[in-house]
This record gives C-alpha cells, structure tokens and sequence, in this order.
C-alpha cells in the first residue's frame, strides 16, 4: 500500500496538538496526587501537586491566554514578508517595516514594565493582547488604500516615500506593544508564584507556551494563506488575540500593585540599566536579538533565494518542538546545578545553529538549523528569566525584566535595517553567517563578565559559583567560591 501523503500544514498542527496535550499535563494538577501522597507513589509533576486548587486554576489559564498570544503574533511570520512584498516594498522595506515592531517595543517598554508594577500583571497582559487582536486588520487596511508615492525633499536630497510601507510601519509599531506588554507581565506573575528552590522548573513549564504557540502559529498562518489568502490568515491571527483577552479577563491576580513608587521609579528606570545585575544579561540579549530578528524576518525570503521547496512553517515548527523539549529538561536541571552553565550552552549551540543556517542549501539542512536553534532559545530564554527572576524583588520584577528585555528590542529593531541592507550587498545567507558572529560574541561576554569580576564570572558561567546579584535568598546550588 503507497503511504498517504501529508502536507506541511497538516503536520505541524498535529505536531502542535500532541505538544499542547505534553503543555496541558505539564501544568494539570494530578487527579491521583493525594492517592499517591497516602501510598508513597511518587507525582508526576512534584511542583503543581505544591499549590492550592485556586493557583492551579490560574495558572492553566494564564498558559492558555499565553498560548493564543504566541500563536496570534507568531501566526504572521511566514507571511507578513510576502505581503509586504505585494505592497512594492524591497528587501530592505520589508527589514525596515519588520523592525518597527521594535520600535514599538522600545517606546512602550520602560511604561508598560513600570506599570506592570504599579498597576498589576493583569492589566499589561490586556494591553498586550489587545495589540495581537486589533494589528492584523490594521495590515489588511493598508492594502485596501490607494498606492501613493510621495515626493520628499530633505537636506538637499530628494527621494520618494511609499504611503503604504510608511502605515505599515505604523501598524507594526502598534504592534510592538504586544510583546512590551505581555510577555514582561506574564514573566513576573510567573515568578511571581514560584518558589525560589524550584523556580526554573515553574518557568520551564510556564514557558511551554511560547514554542507551542510558534509552533502553532507560523504552521497555521502559513496553511491559511496557502488555502485562502491574506484575509484569512490574517483575521484568525487576530481572532486568537481576541480568544486570549476573554481568558486574561479571568485572571484573580494574587500580588498586590506598589502604586506608590511610580514616580520615584520613572526616573531611575534608564539608570539601572548599566548596573551589575541587569548589564550582562542586557547585552547578552541585545546579539541573541540581533540573530533572532534575522531569523524571524528574513529565513523565507532566504529559502526563496535558495530555491529550497520548502513550507517555511516547518522550519518554525522545528525550532518550536526542539524548543518546548528543551523547556522541560532544563528548568528542573537547573535548580540543581544552577543557571550560568545552561546560559554558557544555550549560546554556543544559538552560534552553531546561525552557522548551519549560513551553509543550509536543502530542506533537510533548514529544518536541522531550525531545530538546533529551537534548543538553544528553548534553554537561553527560560534562563535568563529565572536568572533576572531571582536578581529581583517582587516591587521591582516588572522594572528588571523590562530592562533586561531592552536588550533583546534593541537587537530586533537593528536586525532589520541593518542585514536587510546587507542582504541586498552580500546576499540573505551572508547575514546569517554574520549572526552567528553576534551570537558567539555573547558567549565571550556572558563567561568574562556575567559576575562581579573575572574568577567569580568564569566560575559563574560554567556552573561552579553561584550568582552573587541573587536578592532573594537563593543563589542557586551550593558551591565553593
């Protein structure tokens, strides 16, 4: 009998479906835990057995709201490059309007951190998925506009600007709250909730949402498009931003907002992004972003350019699935052993994963890059979370993410002018040989400067002292320093 044929799209959504049921178990309470507590037998998930029936509950629908707002935003990557294509734009448009994105998250990043704070986890998170629900009708406006070219005249040298890119830089901007807004939210009503002892392994889990959500997304978008053009695609994109807020509207938020520090914390905000325990972690993320933004923007016009045959949703879908593995080894590992040593890894196979993607020249080599990468931000991102989580007080935990994160915006928004321009020079497989650089140079920096000095950042880095910017009692496994 001849093998029934299974399309790229069909794959990766049955692919998403088995990990959302792995997501769903991760963070269900066990029906059999207090059986097995009586008996001795040993639970499934120890940490969530820990927690009252009404953390449980709002943990599950802070995972599925997290869900539906990666999958929603993530949803577009196959697809907004072609079709900004169609409105006229260039190699280098396309890198520009991608990286207003950033822009966007810039500006709203040192607000939406304090607020996080000042006013709750609860209502960032709205803000956030507002932007997923309403950004995809906006793109679809714009190619509903007339197509106008305007004349422009500055410092003596005249040149034409697009209407429709200059809208879709607005949009994308727009956009950029939703990132600003929700994932430093849900990261802090995260840790939040989890002890110190063990809180890479609630991060690892609670971060599950993020690979299914890319895995679900970009396969589903790409799909969509595929079966029905733009308009579908986009508009269940936006439907998912939607399905997401009903359930944030259910959030009980359980840590009280410190509305009394805001002024003072407004000022200070920029001026403790140099300090020891935010500097490194902040420049680290700053050329993994620079890798990441490449990849998110330019991976399917670099597999058009090598004539690849390939669904570039599977390359996401890759990356996704390696990713959510990762997420479940890691967390646990690391309150035994510590964070430096994971973050030290996570950086030399991100450099490995840019390499393969600089020399991929078939559908096997992408997809081997995208699961590669996939390993290493599943390990990277959770990482500097608890890392940043445990440098960090509850009043100030929305401030200290968003100043490490900057890093990571800043990074996003250089990618795409920058190697876009590039790429039009050197060619879209040039640029990825030149991220994989970015990322080995954060390898160099996390081992030399990741701790107070030399010694303790090299003990540090290779798991053998333990992080001296700890505030909350835990510093991570017990170790000579």
């Amino acid at each position: 009998m001849a093998p029934v044929p299974v399309d790229g799209g069909t794959l990766s959504i049955f692919v998403y479906i088995r990990m959302v049921w792995w997501g769903v178990r991760a963070i269900a309470p066990d029906p059999l835990s207090s059986h097995r507590h009586l008996t001795g037998e040993p639970a499934s998930v120890t940490i969530f057995s820990t927690f009252s029936p009404s953390v449980r509950s709002n943990l599950a629908v802070l995972f599925a709201a997290g869900l539906c707002f990666w999958a929603g935003l993530a949803g577009l990557l196959p697809t907004l490059p072609l079709f900004i294509e169609t409105l006229g734009g260039s190699g280098q448009q396309i890198g520009i309007v991608m990286a207003s994105f950033a822009i966007g998250l810039l500006v709203a990043r040192p607000t939406l951190a304090r607020l996080a704070d000042t006013r709750g986890r609860k209502l960032v998170m709205i803000i956030g998925l507002i932007a997923v629900a309403v950004a995809p009708l906006g793109y679809l406006l714009v190619q509903m506009l007339p197509h106008m070219q305007m004349p422009v005249s500055l410092g003596g040298r005249a040149f034409t600007v697009d209407g429709s890119i200059l809208a879709m830089m607005a949009i994308r901007a727009f956009h950029g709250l939703s990132i600003a807004a929700f994932v430093v939210a849900y990261s802090a009503l995260v840790v939040d909730l989890a002890p110190p002892a063990n809180r890479g392994e609630l991060i690892g889990y609670m971060t599950l949402v993020n690979p299914i959500g890319l895995a679900l997304g970009p396969a589903l978008g790409g799909f969509l498009y595929e079966a029905s053009g733009f308009r579908v695609a986009f508009a269940a994109m936006g439907f998912l931003g939607l399905l997401g807020l009903g359930l944030v509207l259910r959030l009980e938020e359980p840590y009280p907002p410190q509305t009394d520090r805001q002024g003072a914390d407004a000022v200070a905000f920029w001026g403790q992004l140099w300090s020891g325990r935010v500097r490194t972690p902040a420049m680290i993320l700053l050329l993994v972003g620079l890798a990441f933004g490449t990849l998110s923007t330019f991976v399917p016009l670099y597999v058009r350019e090598a004539g690849v045959g390939l669904n570039v949703g599977l390359i996401y879908t890759a990356s996704a699935v390696a990713s959510f593995t990762s997420r479940l080894v890691v967390g646990r590992a690391s309150d035994r052993h510590g964070r430096g040593r994971f973050i030290t890894a996570s950086l030399a196979i991100y450099s490995l994963a840019m390499g393969m993607f600089w020399l991929a020249d078939s559908a096997p080599l992408f997809l081997l890059a995208g699961v590669i990468q996939g390993m290493a931000g599943g390990t990277l991102i959770p990482m500097i979370a608890a890392l940043m989580g445990g440098r960090s007080s509850p009043a100030d935990r929305g401030r200290t993410f968003g100043l490490a994160m900057v890093g990571f915006d800043v990074g996003i928004a250089l990618a795409g002018p920058i190697f876009g321009t590039l790429a039009d020079a050197i060619s879209y497989r040039g640029i990825f040989g030149l991220s994989g650089v970015m990322t080995l140079v954060g390898l160099v920096i996390f081992i030399t400067a990741s701790s107070k000095d030399l010694p303790h950042s090299l003990r540090f880095a290779l798991g053998q002292g333990r992080d001296i910017y700890a505030v909350d009692g835990w510093q991570g496994p017990a170790q000579p320093d």
